[in-house]
Order: C-alpha cells, then sequence, then structure tokens
C-alpha cells in the first residue's frame, strides 16, 4: 500500500513541473509588461528599466522561471500587484471558500447521481430510465454561464426566493443564510456533473446486473434492494471515484466563472480580478492550485481504489 502511494506521488511530480513550465510560459508571453502595474506616471524611462532590474525581468527567461519555482517551492508564490498582498496568502485567504462550494457540489452531484443511475440501470428501458437519461443528456448540453442567468433571473429577481450574490447578507451570521446564497452556485456547479455521473452509473449497474455474482445472488433470494446497495454500489463506485479526481481542477477552473457570476468571494472571482489586471503572478498562483488540486483528486482517487477493489491494494502491495 505505501508502495503503491509513493509511486503514484513519484508520478505526478513530473507533471507538476510541466505545468509550471507551461504556466510560466504562458503568462511570460502574454501580451503587456509585466513590470507596468509597478509604473509610477512621475518615473522615467531610466528609473522605469532600472525598476525591471531590480525586479528581475530583464534576466534571461530560464533564470526567471528558476528562480519563481524556487520561490514556489518554498510556498512563496510572489506579491500580487492589484491587491499589493502575497499571493500565497491571498489564497489563503479565499481558499476556504471555494473549498466549500467545491465540498458542496460534490457531495450533492454524488448524492443525487448515485441513486439516480442506480435505479435508470435497474429498470432499463422504462420510463424512469428514459427521463433520467432524457435529463442527463440535457443537464449535460447546458451552458453553466446561462444555466446560471436563468437561475437569478428566475429564483432570486423573479420569486425572490434566494440572494442574487454574495456569500452572506450583511449584519447576518448564520449557516441558513450562507445555505441560501450558496444553492445556486452549487445548482450551476453540479449540473454537468449531475449529468456525466447519472450515465456512468448507469452504464456501470447495467453491466454489474449481468454478472455471474449477481446471478448468484438472485439465485439465494437476495432482494433487489439488498443486491443494488451491498453488491452493485461497491463496484458501480470505481468510475465515479475517477471522474471526481478528473474533475477536481475543473471544479477551481469552473468556480471561476460561477463565483464571478455570482459574486462568490473565492478564488474564482479572485482570479478574474487577476486575469482584468494581468497580475501575472496571482494568474501563476491559481493556475498552480488548480493543478494541484487535480493531482491531489487523482491521487486520492488511487487510494480510494485500493479500498473500493482489493486487487490494486493487492497489486500495490507487491510493486
Amino acid at each position: 500500500m505505501k508502495k503503491y502511494i509513493i509511486s503514484r506521488v513519484l508520478f505526478f511530480i513530473p507533471i507538476l513541473f510541466i505545468v509550471s513550465l507551461f504556466s510560466f510560459a504562458l503568462v511570460f508571453l502574454a501580451p503587456g509588461d509585466p513590470a507596468a502595474s509597478y509604473r509610477t506616471p512621475d518615473m522615467t524611462e531610466e528609473e522605469y528599466e532600472q525598476l525591471k532590474t531590480e525586479l528581475g525581468y530583464n534576466d534571461p527567461i530560464p533564470v526567471q522561471y528558476g528562480r519563481w519555482l524556487w520561490r514556489v517551492l518554498h510556498g512563496d508564490f510572489g506579491m500580487s500587484t492589484s491587491s499589493k498582498t502575497r499571493v500565497f496568502t491571498l489564497i489563503m485567504q479565499k481558499l476556504p471558500a471555494t473549498v466549500g462550494l467545491m465540498g458542496a457540489s460534490i457531495l450533492f452531484s454524488l448524492a443525487v447521481s448515485i441513486p439516480l443511475g442506480m435505479l435508470a440501470g435497474y429498470r432499463q428501458g422504462g420510463v424512469f430510465d428514459r427521463i433520467v437519461s432524457f435529463f442527463s443528456y440535457v443537464g449535460i448540453s447546458i451552458p453553466s454561464f446561462w444555466f446560471g442567468i436563468m437561475l437569478i433571473v428566475l429564483l432570486a429577481l423573479r420569486l425572490h426566493w434566494l440572494p442574487s450574490s454574495g456569500m452572506r447578507t450583511t449584519g447576518v451570521d448564520t449557516f441558513a443564510d450562507l445555505a441560501a446564497h450558496a444553492v445556486m452556485p452549487v445548482l450551476v456547479l453540479s449540473i454537468s456533473k449531475v449529468s456525466v455521473y447519472v450515465r456512468y452509473v448507469r452504464s456501470e449497474t447495467i453491466k454489474q446486473l449481468s454478472e455471474d455474482y449477481v446471478l448468484s445472488a438472485i439465485a439465494k433470494g437476495a432482494g433487489n434492494g439488498y443486491i443494488l446497495f451491498h453488491h452493485v454500489l461497491k463496484n458501480c463506485l470505481l468510475p465515479i471515484i475517477t471522474l471526481v479526481g478528473m474533475n477536481m481542477g475543473s471544479l477551481v477552473s469552473g468556480a471561476y466563472i460561477v463565483e464571478y457570476l455570482f459574486g462568490w468571494p473565492g478564488l474564482g472571482t479572485t482570479g478574474m480580478s487577476a486575469i482584468y489586471s494581468r497580475d501575472y503572478n496571482m494568474i501563476m498562483g491559481t493556475t498552480m492550485l488548480s493543478c494541484i488540486v487535480l493531482v491531489l483528486g487523482n491521487l486520492i482517487a488511487d487510494v480510494l481504489y485500493t479500498f473500493a477493489d482489493p486487487r490494486i491494494k493487492s497489486f500495490g502491495g507487491g510493486a
């Protein structure tokens, strides 16, 4: 088990290095001068060039990348040029709001998709299966930005059921108020995930129901509910574990649009502001964070595999 985890960690290290390289290159090659945000109106060209030299922007590109990567490895993502705050400090301030939104979205997606997918697979070809399949196709096709706007118009502006933006109401510090603000962002983040998860769970349920162990359980007189949730469920979790791990990074990137749309004070709103203000350090910091979250998500998925499928644990123990 330990050897298996170590091998997976070693596998992900080169991926992080490649992502850091591309992250730095994309931002460095972007139009504009990264030192422009430090320039004051009364600064002369000579002073400006001296400032760029002090900041290291006149050094060769490999030297700049090496210096940036060394700082990142020590937890220093530099200074945010727009807020004049350390990028790491800003990320730590905004991260809880984004993690809470992501966690709620994942839990909601799993809680809805697993029972719906299993029941649709069990009733393959029936009315319920067709209804679930129809809505899953619709959910996959809906653009998240458009869906978010429709929710705001309907639930906030027309019906006045939910607040349209923000994380809390001013002067109100209750869980109910926080939950009310989170409903629409969570729905927007979850709609496509639920649709995809349902399709995978349905497909895996249909496959598992034709396996010998299920036929043997039926022959022994086991009930349908017992077969589905005691035997089939465990084997249906493998593709879901994969999808959740792969979608961790997309939840962070998807939060950019959703948080900005709903005014949720997380990394998404901060990242969008950094893009508009060309805050290069903040952009690179949030990009690296998205990659780290994706890698950690896949690593956690690999570890969960060993509990869902003992054959993987045996293979890892023998590696």
